[in-house]
């Protein structure tokens, strides 16, 4: 039976659909797309697949337009995310078989709708962690892996930690005798991890406004705090100087955004607050706690390995048009680089 696309219009029926794929995420579910949706300048269209009147999965893309491009994406730029794509219904259950055929027949769904109704010459979809890539493949899209890293946590405590390498587990203790504590923080906190990525992104020489994702960054946390969204921040005499924001969505946790440098020597507040947020997730239960990322730094994949988690790979799959959207693309990214 061939797979039938209709655009969601039933928020519990769509997260409910996320729900049951091990591929669904937190940025899958209703609230968080339309947040996006909200920020991005860019128009959801939240696809569902269905086989008869049964959903097999659900396919969120963003259409934006600029110049002459008319791009699709999943996820769209500039929301801080790494990656949505496809999320089928109950994948895991399925045969391989079974896999390949049921995902190949909703992604040329997905692309013909792609095509004739969104007429975009560039599509970009970036798939959630342990989906295979033929599919897109088969479609035609340049498919490139990443690998975002994933540490385990149904096991003793004792041995995550004596998998730490040696010099995080000796910066844990002595920052920890330095008097460094680690809290779960509100909105302060956020507002303080805000503001030490958009000083950050200065220094490295990115133009971004004052208010940097404020409004952005705040909806989530209106949406998601405190259920989903926990706060980790680290503080010294009283003032934070470290953290990250973690998400929560069935048994998984995630480091989203944060870890600001400090300028303190002799002390790793982010290395103390990572540890704290891994035992804290295994006391309550969750599985897997990612520290989420697209491997195409060495220097941030350097140091998330020292935590030694398990490499997760990832997909990137870009489609163009035509020969010339392809070259045209080229040559702008080569001057944004350039600037």
């Amino acid at each position: 039976m061939e797979v039938e696309l209709q655009i969601a219009n039933d928020r519990d029926l769509w997260n409910q659909t996320v729900e049951s794929s091990p591929h669904g995420t937190i940025f899958h579910t209703w609230n968080w797309l339309k947040v996006v949706e909200k920020h991005s300048g860019a128009k959801l269209f939240p696809l569902v697949g269905y086989r008869g009147s049964t959903p097999v999965g659900v396919y969120p893309v963003f259409r934006l337009k600029k110049k002459i491009f008319r791009m699709v994406f999943s996820p769209p730029p500039r929301t801080l995310l790494l990656y949505l794509g496809p999320a089928i219904a109950n994948y895991d259950r399925l045969k391989q078989s079974k896999k390949a055929s049921l995902f190949w027949r909703f992604q040329r769904e997905v692309d013909e709708f792609i095509s004739s109704e969104l007429k975009a010459n560039y599509t970009r979809i970036r798939t959630s962690p342990g989906l295979e890539s033929r599919p897109l493949m088969w479609g035609g899209y340049d498919v490139r892996p990443l690998y975002t890293c994933m540490i385990r946590l149904d096991r003793d405590l004792d041995d995550i930690w004596s998998q730490l390498h040696r010099k995080t587990r000796v910066n844990i203790e002595k920052t920890k005798r330095e008097g460094v504590t680690v809290q779960i923080s509100d909105k302060e906190g956020l507002e303080y991890l805000r503001t030490a990525l958009h000083e950050r992104f200065k220094e490295q020489g990115f133009r971004s406004e004052k208010d940097y994702y404020r409004e952005y960054l705040n909806d989530l946390y209106d949406s998601f705090y405190p259920e989903n969204m926990k706060i980790f921040v680290a503080k010294y005499k009283e003032e934070m100087i470290g953290g990250f924001v973690l998400l929560c969505y069935g048994d998984w946790t995630g480091l989203w955004i944060g870890i600001p440098k400090t300028r303190l020597s002799g002390i790793y507040p982010n290395d103390l607050a990572q540890w704290e947020a891994i035992k804290w997730a295994r006391e309550r239960g969750y599985k897997i706690y990612e520290i989420m990322d697209s491997g195409d730094d060495p220097r941030l994949t350097d140091y998330k390995s020292k935590f030694n988690p398990e490499p997760i790979p990832w997909f990137s799959a870009v489609k163009y048009s035509s020969s010339y959207i392809r070259m045209t693309e080229g040559i702008a990214k080569f001057f944004r680089i350039k600037r």
